[in-house]
């Protein structure tokens, strides 16, 4: 019995040791060998917490738009194709992950990729880990990614990347702004719009958490965390793609006419404030990011204005119940002295104290009304009203119930306030015909809207909403926002009347347009540099509103460039806005004109075009045949870019508007077109045509084309870039 006791616990004993020496070897692989004894699983790669796995996924930025939906600003995702040539990648789930078969292979991509089956074949040959294709394989677009993708061929991958484009180009550049990536990878707004709305525009980026093994490979049964990344809003401006290009366009019209500096300019609505256009020349094009310089004149460009200031002095007069327009005033030469107690005012020539104030080109009207003097605009008269209505004190206390000297804050516009000089005599009676002391054109704006309004001056802006990119729900919706009431309506109506006289017979007649009367007031002056007048160069601009009776849009333009007399008698640049303006918003009170083509030299008797406007169709998806029917009696200039049947994308987009003669492109082919012959066309066409091919385009120059690198009615393949010159 004892005997067999013993035996028992021996047994005991040995299945004990037996099982402790088990686990211990089972413990001993795991965490030293990393090997699960019971499945044979090596869990090395499970241990690692390196080769826990974080990809990030990123947002698209949202697009801005201009006020009629037209594109500005926008990301475009393209792809990369990595080939992996390596016979040592390890297969998954017994499927080989490299290119086996290389023919197989160069066959295949040569037929999407529209290049030779060799050219691809000389890179799979290669003695590398892995490769890429040359520009045939870059930047694809994701219906030619999905194309190869749904051929399952071993070993080729894709790479995709985010990039910021801007179809129109230099289109109103230093208001838009730029983004590019910074070193996340991650699209950041640096400049204009794009700066200042980047936390709505950026979006939330996504992730994906998961453990793989050392060649990248998930490993069975880990869980994934996935959150999906989430666009950014869209931006609607108040920009109208129409002026906003007439604009430009008249800008190239001032360099070719004169010696310019620089040049800008912009249109906005009377009542709400609405910038329909804001521009300046030099400017960049944020595709390439040449930038000579950053500042935005409209709103960083504090500069004497000259004669456009002198309606503010008329307004402070005739606001004070002061003032009669058909009262006569010596118009010659303004002497002047001060009393002990300060007051300013007129003398002979032998009791003046300080230099004498003259007209342009020494200009004496002798005695005339007062009204003259702002059409003819005279300084004398201006200092007259200044010190003898009113009081120089008075006419600054007018400027700052304008919004002079003081920031506007426009939509996150960064902006000078300018310089106020009113210490001295000579700077207190220069300000009241603009000299001496600086504004901004973006203060011009403010203040002019009360005078060709009915004295409610509104502040301008140019961001009209910001709406959800998923569904288009309004985030942001912008207001018109009232500053001020500096002057009454009777006032405004007044100021109206003589500014109209301007132009019908003073300093702005020959800025008349035929399709409808305008009112406004010029302004020419000196640039100061160091202190003094001796550069040579003048600031001349215009100040001006359509329609003449009913003022519905304001149109300010101005250039810095060499002096020259003439700088207020060509004035074709600016005629060419004011007509397109009037003609796009519907202002055109000329039957006989308002169609004219202001590009050719037709005579003024020639039969305008009848141009018609309907609504873009929604044709992606829908057959060429269809397309014709819904575009018929259109007008519309239509090009349809490939030879397959059906549309898969179009220009313009659905729901915007198409007009008798505008470019119509149909795409039904993202791998190849015949190349239409672009002479003549304008940069709008072409960055039309580059929007909806997704091709690689390279343009140069400003104007209209003069040169393409791939000739008309040549069949133009995925991968070869077009160079375009304008000019």
């Amino acid at each position: 019995m004892k005997r067999r006791g013993r035996r028992i616990i021996r047994i005991l004993f040995i299945l004990t040791l037996a099982v402790m020496i088990l686990l211990a070897s089972n413990v001993f692989l795991v965490t030293i060998m990393r090997v699960h004894v019971r499945s044979g699983t090596n869990l090395s790669a499970y241990a690692n917490s390196a080769n826990t796995v974080t990809e990030t996924t990123k947002a698209m930025r949202g697009n801005i738009y201009d006020r009629n939906g037209t594109v500005i600003a926008q990301d475009s995702r393209t792809y990369n194709i990595i080939c992996i040539l390596s016979s040592s990648r390890p297969s998954v789930e017994g499927t080989i992950a490299y290119v086996k078969d290389k023919e197989g292979t160069a066959n295949a991509l040569s037929s999407i990729l529209n290049v030779s089956a060799d050219s691809i074949l000389s890179y799979l040959n290669q003695d590398v880990y892995q490769t890429e294709l040359g520009t045939a394989g870059r930047n694809l677009s994701q219906a030619v990614m999905e194309e190869i993708k749904a051929l399952n061929m071993p070993g080729i991958e894709f790479t995709d990347s985010i990039q910021r484009v801007y179809p129109l180009g230099t289109f109103a550049s230093n208001l838009i702004g730029f983004a590019q990536s910074d070193e996340t990878g991650s699209t950041i707004g640096r400049m204009g719009a794009e700066l200042y709305l980047d936390s709505y525009l950026k979006g939330i980026d996504g992730y994906r958490i998961y453990q793989a093994d050392s060649d990248g490979y998930i490993l069975p049964g880990m869980k994934e965390n996935t959150v999906s990344a989430t666009n950014g809003d869209n931006v609607y401006t108040t920009i109208d793609q129409t002026i906003q290009e007439a604009l430009e366009e008249s800008f190239r019209m001032t360099a070719e006419r004169f010696s310019v500096k620089r040049v800008w300019g912009a249109v906005m609505e009377v009542k709400t404030g609405k910038i329909l256009a804001w521009g300046q020349s030099p400017s960049f094009d944020p595709n390439t990011l040449e930038i000579a310089d950053y500042n935005n004149y409209g709103a960083q460009l504090p500069y004497e204005p000259g004669s456009t200031l002198k309606t503010m002095t008329w307004a402070a007069a005739i606001n004070e119940g002061v003032y009669d327009g058909t009262a006569k005033v010596d118009g010659g030469p303004y002497y002047f002295t001060m009393d002990a107690d300060g007051t300013i005012h007129r003398t002979s020539t032998a009791n003046a104290l300080y230099s004498a104030i003259y007209n342009a080109s020494k200009k004496d009207y002798g005695w005339t009304e007062y009204d003259d003097g702002l059409i003819y605009s005279a300084n004398t008269i201006a200092a007259s009203i200044d010190t003898e209505l009113i009081t120089p004190e008075k006419d600054l206390e007018y400027l700052k119930k304008f919004g002079f000297f003081n920031t506007v804050n426009s939509d996150g516009l960064p902006e000078e306030s300018g310089v106020l000089n009113f210490t001295w005599p000579q700077d207190k009676i220069s300000l009241s015909y603009g000299q001496g002391s600086t504004v901004t054109m973006l203060q011009l704006l403010q203040a002019y809207s009360s005078i060709f309004g009915d004295g409610t001056m509104v502040r301008p802006y140019y961001v009209d909403s910001i709406r959800n990119s998923y569904d288009d729900s309004v985030v942001y919706q912008a207001r018109t926002k009232v500053t001020g009431n500096p002057i009454t309506a009777d006032t405004a109506k007044e100021l109206q009347g003589i500014l109209k006289r301007v132009v019908s017979e003073g300093s702005a007649k020959y800025y008349q347009i035929p399709e409808c009367e305008i009112i406004g007031k010029t302004g020419t002056t000196q640039v100061a540099e160091n202190g003094t007048y001796q550069s040579g160069l003048t600031i001349s601009s215009i100040m001006s509103a359509l329609p003449a009776d009913d003022p519905q849009v304001i149109v300010y333009y101005a250039f810095e460039a060499s002096y020259d007399h003439n700088a207020h008698y060509y004035t074709e640049a600016v005629q060419n806005l004011l007509r397109k303006t009037a003609m796009k918003l519907g202002l055109s009170t000329s039957t006989e004109t308002a169609a004219a083509d202001l590009e050719s030299n037709a005579e003024a008797s020639a039969a305008p075009t009848e141009i018609t406007t309907q609504d873009m169709p929604d044709m992606i998806n829908h057959s060429l045949d269809y397309a014709g029917s819904k575009l018929s009696g259109s007008g519309a200039d239509v090009t349809i870019l490939g030879d397959g049947s059906s549309v898969i994308d179009q220009y313009p987009s659905a729901n915007s508007t198409v007009s008798t003669g505008q470019k119509v492109f149909l795409l039904t082919d993202t791998n190849s077109f015949i190349m239409p012959d672009m002479t003549g066309w304008t940069r709008k066409d072409v960055t039309a045509l580059w929007s909806v091919t997704q091709f690689g385009f390279k343009l140069s120059g400003d104007g209209i084309v003069i040169s393409q690198s791939i000739p008309g009615g040549t069949a133009v393949t995925r991968g070869t870039e077009i160079e375009v010159e304008f000019g």
